[in-house]
């Protein structure tokens, strides 16, 4: 069910892994299915500077605690894990040996489903967070690029079943955006551990 192989982006200022297959590709459509229909998908409106308008995908947040969650003037308060995120958070703890205690789910509906340029680093997260980030479905661009040094960039295709880790200093030196795309796309659901305390 899992393959192991690590390929590590040789960013500076960053410590990020990529692991192309880690579901195959039936447990990874499997688990496509299940959450698609199984999370309470909602659609919240996002304000960036000073505009309010229908955040550009759907989300939803899970966690063994109740701790919420806070972007862009956004508040997400979690639901309970289901069976299948709690059996993927215990593949990727094995895998990362890190302990997490909150899911954001995200559903990109299409090419115009899309998260812009941002870091994981809200005062919640702590110092140097591990964020592990799941793939099912549509194969989408995921763009990095340097706070301080412009020239600094890198993109990486998200695989059906992949799993990227971002840790260590990654979220001080580093944004990261998934694009809007004209490309005919397949819906995709990306699931981003975190830890919160």
């Amino acid at each position: 069910m899992l393959f192991s192989e690590e390929i590590k982006l040789n960013l500076p200022d960053a410590e990020i892994s990529y692991f192309p297959n880690f579901f195959n590709s039936k447990a990874a459509s499997k688990y496509f299915n299940l959450l698609l229909n199984d999370i309470p998908w909602q659609q919240d409106d996002i304000t960036v500077f000073g505009k309010t308008y229908a955040q550009p995908r759907l989300t939803a947040l899970f966690a063994n605690n109740d701790q919420p969650y806070s972007y862009s003037n956004i508040v997400m308060y979690p639901k309970s894990f289901t069976s299948a995120l709690s059996e993927i958070k215990n593949k990727i703890e094995i895998k990362t040996a890190t302990t997490f205690t909150t899911c954001l789910a995200n559903l990109y509906r299409n090419g115009q489903d899309s998260n812009g340029w941002h870091a994981d680093n809200e005062k919640a997260l702590g110092l140097n967070p591990t964020i592990a980030s799941i793939t099912f479905g549509g194969e989408r661009y995921f763009n990095l690029k340097h706070k301080d040094d412009k020239s600094l960039k890198h993109k990486l295709l998200l695989e059906h079943g992949s799993l990227l880790v971002m840790k260590g200093t990654t979220q001080h030196h580093w944004l990261h955006q998934i694009a809007k795309t004209k490309k005919e796309v397949k819906p995709r659901i990306n699931l981003t551990f975190r830890i919160i305390k």
